[in-house]
């Protein structure tokens, strides 16, 4: 879906449904985290972006605050709006994902997860995937 600027608003604005996600990727594995909260499943490193934030910002705040690990570079992959995607505070977000390169080793914040691992796309078939993430790795087709 395009951008509706009647779904969201932009990153420095007071809303705050504007979020990154940094999929994280090496030989071959994905580095999911088992959610503690709602939404509940496995997922990629994911936040919301705070007012007066850039994407940038919020992309390294998350990686670091969630897995340890330091942002070395990224690329977006994917900005939409996912309406059904909800979570304890809003209904729907406005979503830029990016694919990064980290530095160092992952360690869990037990705050926000039960438990992280690295999976091959196989692996993650058996997985109770978040929604959301299911779906934009079915859009990038590292999912069939």
């Amino acid at each position: 879906m395009k951008d509706d600027p009647n779904k969201h608003t932009h990153e420095n604005s007071n809303d705050t449904n504007h979020s990154i996600g940094a999929i994280i990727h090496r030989d071959g594995k994905y580095l999911l985290l088992d959610r503690k909260n709602f939404p509940f499943g496995f997922a990629c490193v994911a936040g919301h972006i705070k007012k007066n934030q850039t994407e940038e910002q919020a992309l390294n705040e998350e990686v670091l605050e969630e897995s340890c690990l330091k942002v070395i570079s990224f690329k977006k992959v994917i900005e939409e709006y996912v309406d059904w995607n909800d979570c304890r505070r809003h209904k729907g977000h406005y979503y830029n994902v990016y694919e990064i390169h980290t530095a160092g080793e992952p360690r869990i914040c037990e705050d926000e997860a039960k438990s992280m691992g690295w999976f091959t796309p196989k692996q993650m078939k058996t997985l109770k995937l978040e929604p959301v993430w299911e779906y934009f790795f079915r859009k990038l087709g590292v999912l069939k």
